[in-house]
């Protein structure tokens, strides 16, 4: 039985519905995209966008003022963009999993411990002098670091218990929760020991969460681990559903329970991982968008995966033109998610809680 609202999924139950659904969400998405390339601290129409795209991509004539226009939106906003929408996507799909993999629609993909894992690695790379991608490594290293200490430390815990038996996914949260205070600590460690003149404000401002650094070169690196990691949890759906039965009846219908469950939590860890390393700590869309999802689409995880990755690209596209657009310093994009993100979960908390009633 599952342990998310179901009261909304006969009513979502008609392929016409369905298909509505994914349109408005494609539809949302498509208009979050024109507005990030059209606004910001210098304004375009939705004319000079595309004139300038269809020039780059050699479809027309430049136009007038073409290499303005290119810096901006071409150099500057669309890798941002890019990167916003695989980012929001990946964490969105990744929360979806996480949450039904434990069974508790208030985990996000923070609890196995890989966000402080990747930050703790990220404020070691500062403070040892590497710069650029090599902090992406010592991010992404130190987050997968973290998550299979979780497992190991869970595997000691549980005496040697997979995470299918008895008990198992409630040992693997306490494992996460061990790692997460672990790499906090260490985290501290680093902050303390940083020079407080140069490399404390770096390691502050990366903890923020920012794209105000992303280009072509990092996507050129992570937007295919990206992609694959959170295609192949799209696909995973179904699987997914069937671990909201018990161990017992999804081994009786021949589902390896313990191997889907580890397979689903190295993928949304590697792709978290992955988030943290190119943006910095992005909070609440992992947590937020997978609520929003089922709220629309229902309980299964057919439905719920996909429809979280539009949502999440778009909700990130739209926080990174809030950060960029509303002052005239750009506003840590952590701080905008952090902000929207509570206000709106607390609007479906009440939701939930009207619906359960």
């Amino acid at each position: 039985m599952s342990i998310f609202p179901s009261r909304t999924t006969p009513r979502f139950a008609t392929s016409t519905f369905k298909s509505r659904a994914s349109f408005a969400a494609l539809t949302l998405l498509s208009l979050s995209v024109l507005l990030s390339l059209c606004a910001g601290r210098y304004a375009l129409s939705p004319r000079e966008v595309l004139s300038t795209l269809a020039a780059a991509l050699h479809l027309r004539e430049a136009p007038e003022r073409y290499a303005l226009f290119h810096a901006i939106v071409v150099e500057s906003r669309l890798p941002r963009l890019i990167a916003a929408g695989l980012i929001g996507a990946a964490l969105s799909v990744a929360g979806a999993t996480y949450q039904s993999v434990f069974r508790n629609p208030l985990v996000s993909p923070g609890l196995l411990g890989v966000l402080s894992g990747s930050a703790s690695g990220a404020a070691l790379g500062i403070v040892l002098g590497a710069h650029g991608a090599w902090v992406q490594v010592f991010a992404f290293g130190a987050g997968t670091a973290s998550v299979a200490l979780g497992l190991s430390i869970a595997r000691f815990a549980g005496g040697g218990a997979g995470v299918s038996e008895g008990g198992g996914v409630l040992i693997l949260v306490l494992g996460g929760l061990v790692t997460n205070a672990m790499f906090s600590s260490l985290l501290s460690l680093v902050k303390y020991v940083a020079d407080p003149l140069d490399q404390l404000p770096a390691i502050v401002y990366w903890m923020l969460g920012s794209l105000a650094q992303t280009g072509w070169t990092d996507l050129g690196r992570l937007a295919i681990p990206l992609l694959l990691g959170t295609f192949v949890l799209c696909k995973a759906g179904r699987l997914l559903d069937t671990l909201s039965l018990s161990d017992d009846e999804a081994r009786s219908l021949g589902v390896p329970v313990g191997a889907i469950r580890l397979g689903v939590i190295a993928v949304a860890t590697l792709i978290s991982a992955l988030t943290v390393s190119l943006a910095g700590m992005i909070g609440w869309i992992g947590l937020l968008v997978p609520h929003i999802a089922r709220a629309i689409v229902g309980a299964s995880n057919q439905r719920v995966l996909p429809m979280s990755a539009w949502l999440g690209a778009s909700a990130l596209i739209l926080a990174d033109t809030c950060a960029r657009s509303v002052s005239a310093g750009e506003i840590p994009l952590g701080i905008v998610t952090e902000l929207l993100g509570a206000l709106a979960f607390a609007f479906v908390l009440r939701r939930l809680r009207q619906g359960g009633s």
